[in-house]
């Protein structure tokens, strides 16, 4: 029986020779906003494992909307040249698509790099003033926390036009798709959630008017690289926490975004709320695809592919969940930095081939033939 795993996959006329996505991994390692020469090696390295597609991290559409000091940028002809240099040496070796996480902070904006505690940054650190929905912030326990300030109609357009100008330059670059972010807290998930979203105007209360912003942003998106164009959405399918965005809203969302042309869904989860209550193991997030997957077949004969993510560490278990319909992709994230090489193991595994470079070829375990193309 041939692999699930290592079938092609067709996004919008583009063919994924699998279905391995390279998740986006934050590096915190830019210099205002600009890939450097850890990004070269990073993704250097991943686009040399013969995945299907690679998704570069999270890159912010305005300097405020940076997580950190340290994250990549697409707001300015710099952010844009630094990129290109990577993608363009990338392009040199492989072609794998390639898609970029377009993404806006919002209140989990201005904070520390991880291996650096990760706080909140203040004004003598660096810090910025963080933007959201609304003035509520992500841990309302914590007294050192700042409240951010809550985005007028003047700010969101801002933000709605970055989102496009970002979107327009990735593909200037050469990017096959754009994923748009709109999971993990940042802002337009807060958008999504009424824990984080209390605004009174057509911006938020009822679902309809909560989804209306980032959906927004996402016409905005697509208008701006074309709608032959392939632009996917994060997406968390429930912030796991009492009256926060849950999954029967995801099923709603997902079902609109179908409606305006997205090519496909990325479904994570939580990042809203230091109160999420979630159960962390192997395959914990697959569920949430599963039921964002079977709510879209029951109105679309061809209904857009649903991408699974967390804790997918082995061959097996990934076959399985493509086999059993639970998803059309599997993102495998720590997994693939751990051992970047994963998808010649997973081929090895399930019996399948996959394409590396020739100067690799000779790698291949001597009791297994055929492997590599």
């Amino acid at each position: 029986m041939s692999s699930v795993l290592f079938t092609p996959i067709d996004l919008k006329g583009l063919t994924l020779p699998n279905r391995i996505v390279i998740p986006p991994m934050d590096q915190y390692s830019a210099q205002d906003g600009c890939a450097g020469n850890w990004h070269l090696m990073h993704y250097g390295t991943f686009s040399l494992s013969g995945a299907g597609m690679l998704i570069i991290e999270a890159t912010a559409v305005l300097p405020e909307g940076r997580i950190s000091g340290h994250d990549l940028g697409l707001w300015s002809d710099e952010t844009a040249e630094a990129m290109a240099r990577m993608v363009s040496a990338i392009r040199e070796y492989s072609k794998i698509p390639l898609c970029v996480q377009l993404t806006h902070a919002g209140r989990k904006a201005s904070h520390q790099v991880p291996w650096k505690g990760g706080g909140m940054l203040s004004a003598s650190e660096g810090g910025w003033q963080p933007e959201a929905p609304s003035a509520v912030s992500y841990d309302t326990t914590d007294p050192t926390e700042i409240i951010p300030r809550e985005l007028d109609a003047a700010g969101c357009d801002r933000i709605q036009t970055a989102f496009s100008d970002a979107a327009r330059r990735a593909m200037a670059i050469g990017f096959d798709a754009v994923e748009i972010h709109m999971a993990h807290g940042y802002l337009l998930h807060e958008f999504l959630s009424p824990l984080s979203n209390v605004r009174k105007d057509t911006y938020g209360g009822v679902l309809e008017n909560r989804m209306r912003f980032p959906l927004m942003v996402f016409d905005a998106v697509l208008k701006a690289v074309g709608p032959d164009k392939i632009v996917g959405v994060r997406i968390s399918g429930t912030d796991a926490v009492d009256g926060g965005w849950a999954i029967e809203d995801s099923q709603v969302l997902a079902k609109a975004l179908q409606q305006k042309g997205c090519a496909y869904l990325h479904v994570s989860s939580g990042g809203l709320s230091p109160a999420q209550k979630l159960f962390i193991g192997p395959g914990y997030q697959v569920d949430l695809a599963a039921r964002i997957r079977r709510s879209l077949a029951k109105t679309n004969d061809s209904p857009m592919p649903v991408i699974t993510v967390g804790l997918i560490t082995e061959p097996e278990q990934a076959e399985s969940i493509l086999r059993s319909n639970q998803a059309d992709m599997v993102a495998v994230g720590r997994a693939m930095m751990y051992n970047p090489r994963w998808p010649w193991y997973a081929a090895a595994k399930l019996g399948a081939k996959v394409t590396v470079p020739p100067q690799y070829w000779r790698a291949a375990p001597y009791n297994v033939k055929g492997l590599f193309t």
